[in-house]
């Protein structure tokens, strides 16, 4: 990241800024009660201690509380510098990452004596604002945030029900006056019965007509000594207060609360949570390798255990030519004298790479698979990761979190860091979202905090909703970080799918994640014209570019991701009828050399998830493509 910094260092910046308007002249742009974006779309007008945040001239959200409680918020923005941020992503939506900002701050004076004065520093970016707070080193338990959202009843807006795995959905609703699922661990209900405790990202639809604006409320580079928040709406059913969880202190700042807004497009494109965060911490990234992993536990529920089962998928692996292979819970106890060492070797005498599944043993320990207890202490952790590098592991899933917590926080880090040093990369499962680490750590290439595919083993519920829940990640979970959703199963597990084949496997493009793990057994994906085998086998998992195409929550989705001189289009229908989805080809200038076409064959009489493919190659760019109930689609488009 580059900073251009207009201010001068040191205890006497403010004295000397005052010095400068005054010599300036009222007209000095450097002390306002309002701030500006670069491009001039976003603005932020403080009145006391509220913020008023407008888009193209219009008034978008209601901040009517910022600051820390003991403290009174000066009533001007100081502009403090220019924020340009320029930087490389290993994974993700887009691997050259631009935005700028203006950065602006207002002094917090405490209102006790010999109390330690801090700031409230806010960026308005050209797709969204950030704010946090900051005070002196020697400062490090933090007083209570006071910053709150109001959101209106009657608001259309997609949002989850806390729980510290965010494994929920994002149901559509105009109102706060939701029941909570008491099922969920974490869960707060407010005195009339509600649920009063949400979770990140947070999707709201500001405005009617064509034209709506919409905001993407979530958080971003949680450090050491913080732990992550939510939104609490416990006493007023408009007004949601950000609360960090459990924290010992330890950091003299909080980390930054960031609203996405714009359009959809701007949403779904933006890099706004990576743009704020710590840059790479690792000295060296050159072996961290994305790419599509082969996994057990979706067709069994178990089988790591089990060597013979452990060798299908490596055999799959090899066969498809998939980089990786998941060796998840219970490896540590393999059954018929086998060991997971035979089943390592194994995956390398096959060129498959192999990762392994731990137990963070901080979450689900009794009555949860192993292996436990293996990386909690410095000294065991490292000892662990020593003995994946040398027997050629590349990877580790750990599982099993608690939260929210600064323990959880610090703790995650801790791995990260340590897995670094054993050119180890990280997918963290039954964890909190992504919150920016996958800039900062750039081995996290996944995490889950999603309700994903692995669902169709645990209940029914998912048959009937996974349509619709699939066609709002785009704009909700997946816009924040990579999303372990598992997704791509053309057969059944525990619990029956009826989304389409096409359907499944326009998810492997329309979800972003470093590590994608296909959900299915071999048998199902051999089963499949060579044409989608070849598809998998050369499958990007990093993107150069992402671009919104069209959709809206819950009932379509469509984008475009750029891997080197291809575009992979990929569209679902995430409703119970057909509909024809829109495509846009603007950002190609019309022009194609070669289009391929992977859809549903609407002819077939079969319906899902039998339904038969219908493959084609052409030059053509259609305006539209025509879906079934629940259907999809996957171009492949060469210039």
């Amino acid at each position: 990241m580059r900073i251009k910094d207009f201010t001068t260092k040191g205890p006497w910046r403010f004295a000397l800024l005052l010095a400068a308007c005054w010599l300036l002249g009222a007209g000095s742009p450097a002390f306002s009660a309002s701030a500006t974006s670069p491009n001039g779309k976003l603005s932020v007008t403080k009145n006391g201690d509220a913020l008023a945040v407008n888009y193209n001239g219009q008034n978008v959200l209601q901040i009517p509380a910022v600051g820390l409680e003991g403290y009174a918020a000066s009533s001007d923005l100081v502009f403090q510098r220019e924020v340009v941020a320029d930087y490389e992503m290993l994974a993700g939506k887009r691997r050259h990452c631009t935005n700028k900002a203006n950065e602006y701050a207002c002094t917090l004076q405490p209102q006790q004596e010999n109390g330690a004065a801090g700031k409230m520093v806010m960026r308005l970016y050209n797709d969204g604002i950030a704010l946090r707070y900051e005070m002196p080193d020697q400062v490090k338990k933090l007083p209570a945030e006071l910053t709150t959202y109001r959101i209106p009843e009657g608001t259309n807006r997609w949002m989850q029900q806390w729980t510290d795995g965010y494994e929920g959905f994002f149901p559509l609703s105009n109102t706060a006056k939701v029941r909570a699922q008491r099922s969920f661990s974490g869960v707060t209900v407010s005195a009339a019965g509600y649920n009063c405790r949400w979770g990140y990202p947070s999707l709201v639809e500001v405005g009617e007509g064509s034209n709506p604006c919409w905001l993407l409320f979530s958080e971003a580079n949680v450090e050491r000594g913080q732990s992550a928040s939510c939104l609490y709406n416990r006493d007023d059913l408009e007004l949601f207060r950000v609360v960090a969880d459990k924290s010992d202190g330890g950091a003299s700042h909080t980390p930054w609360r960031v609203v996405i807004i714009g359009s959809l497009a701007d949403v779904v494109q933006s890099t706004l949570v990576t743009d704020v965060s710590e840059p790479n911490k690792l000295a060296d990234s050159s072996w961290i390798k994305p790419g599509v992993v082969s996994w057990i536990y979706w067709a069994y529920n178990h089988g790591s255990n089990d060597y013979n089962i452990i060798k299908k998928y490596v055999d799959m692996a090899a066969t498809l030519h998939l980089p990786y292979m998941l060796i998840d819970a219970e490896w540590d106890e393999m059954k018929d004298g086998k060991t997971v060492e035979d089943a390592i070797r194994y995956a390398k005498s096959r060129g498959v790479k192999p990762m392994i599944w731990y137990n963070s043993s901080v979450g689900w320990v009794d009555g949860a698979p192993g292996p436990k207890f293996r990386l909690n202490k410095e000294e065991d952790r490292e000892r662990e990761f020593a003995w994946c590098e040398k027997l050629g592991v590349a990877g580790v899933k750990i599982d099993f979190f608690s939260g929210d917590t600064q323990l959880n926080m610090d703790y995650c880090q801790d791995l990260l860091e340590s897995a670094a040093r054993h050119h180890l990369l990280v997918n963290f499962h039954g964890a909190t979202i992504p919150r920016g680490w996958q800039r900062t750590y750039p081995n996290l290439l996944s995490t889950e905090g999603v309700y994903g595919a692995e669902w169709y083993n645990n209940v029914g519920t998912f048959t009937n909703k996974a349509a619709a829940h699939n066609a709002t990640l785009p704009f909700t979970r997946n816009v924040i970080g990579p999303m372990d959703y598992t997704p791509c199963a053309f057969s059944d597990s525990q619990h029956p799918h009826i989304t389409t084949n096409a359907h499944e496997l326009a998810l492997t493009v329309l979800f972003e994640s470093g590590l994608l793990h296909l959900a299915d057994r071999p048998e199902s994906y051999y089963a499949q014209p060579k044409q989608v085998q070849r598809f998998l086998s050369t499958l990007p998992t990093a993107w150069d570019d992402t671009r919104f195409i069209s959709g809206y929550p819950a009932e379509s989705a469509v984008l475009a991701r750029r891997c080197g001189n291809k575009w992979y289009v990929a569209g679902i229908n995430g409703t119970d009828h057909s509909q024809a989805l829109k495509l846009n080809w603007d950002f190609l200038n019309g022009k194609a050399s070669s289009v391929t076409l992977f859809a549903d064959d609407l002819s077939s009489s079969q319906p899902p998830p039998n339904t038969k493919w219908a493959i084609s190659t052409k030059r053509d760019l259609p305006a539209t493509i025509q879906c079934m109930p629940r259907g999809g689609f996957v171009m492949i488009i060469e210039n």
